[in-house]
């Protein structure tokens, strides 16, 4: 299995639409997201930096998104 790396927080952003999240308001440089059973996240969205892996990770537990689905939606997404 390949190792998560960083990746621009607007292509995670995409990723998780693709799982049923939607961003529903913005504050600041945060962009929360949410589904239909109203489960929130917090992605967020500085200028010119990408997320570390370690809050992709953080971001996967939270959305209930194992790594077998990341990559399959991160390779479709390419």
């Amino acid at each position: 299995m390949p190792r998560i790396t960083p990746i621009d927080p607007y292509r995670l952003i995409k990723i998780l639409s693709k799982v049923g999240f939607k961003p529903i308001r913005q504050k600041g440089s945060h962009i929360i997201l949410m589904n239909e059973h109203r489960t929130r996240v917090v992605v967020p969205v500085h200028p010119g930096k990408k997320l570390k892996p370690s809050l992709i990770r953080v971001i996967m537990k939270e959305v209930g998104l194992f790594k077998e689905k990341y990559f399959e939606l991160l390779e479709k997404d390419c």
